[in-house]
């Protein structure tokens, strides 16, 4: 048995979920509307407000599947619920960040400014203190969009080994590497 497909999903108060007959299931909470297709070999179920889901067969691919719906289940429920926040840091000199409503104005060392535009899902929001590097701030109900554009913002501009200048996840550690000066001695 999958230790995480056994777990049981707890539903929030204010969340409601519903399964369709084509095993489609749907998440509406405070936040937003999000719905999953399941793969038909695995039952959900709905009680007592908890979610469960149960295989119909041992086969390798429906014990892989098992553990994989009941996570993104689960980051369903917390994201309609609660939602989900990303924090980007720009690091070099000259780096900005500023957001217009949901276009994503970044200065990044290029000749030209980079414009991002945002999906109506995300909440674009910039901070730059002084002293401090520049931050971007997401913040969505969706965990999978929400990574796929931060990854995207990041591969504008990824964390370079020698000086560690670039785009990066707050809290995220760059393995320096010693430079020319190191190898002539």
């Amino acid at each position: 048995m999958s230790r995480i497909g056994k777990l049981p999903v707890e539903i929030p108060a204010g969340v409601e979920i519903k399964v369709s007959g084509e095993n489609v299931v749907s998440v509406k909470g405070k936040l937003g509307e999000l719905s999953q297709p399941v793969d038909s070999a695995i039952e959900v179920k709905v009680e007592d407000g908890s979610l469960t889901l149960v295989r119909t067969n041992e086969s390798k691919d429906t014990r892989s599947k098992h553990g994989l719906y009941r996570a993104l289940i689960a980051n369903m429920v917390q994201g309609v619920s609660e939602g989900f926040t990303t924090v980007q840091e720009l690091v070099g000199v000259g780096y900005k960040a500023e957001a217009k409503g949901q276009l994503l104005e970044l200065s990044l060392g290029f000749s030209h400014n980079v414009v991002f535009e945002m999906p109506d899902e995300i909440t674009l929001e910039t901070k730059t203190e002084r002293g401090k590097n520049p931050q971007i701030i997401l913040k969505s109900h969706d965990k999978q969009l929400l990574g796929q554009v931060a990854a995207k913002i990041r591969s504008l501009r990824k964390p370079e080994p020698y000086k560690g200048k670039g785009i990066r996840f707050q809290g995220e550690e760059i393995r320096k590497k010693a430079g020319k000066a190191a190898a002539e001695k």
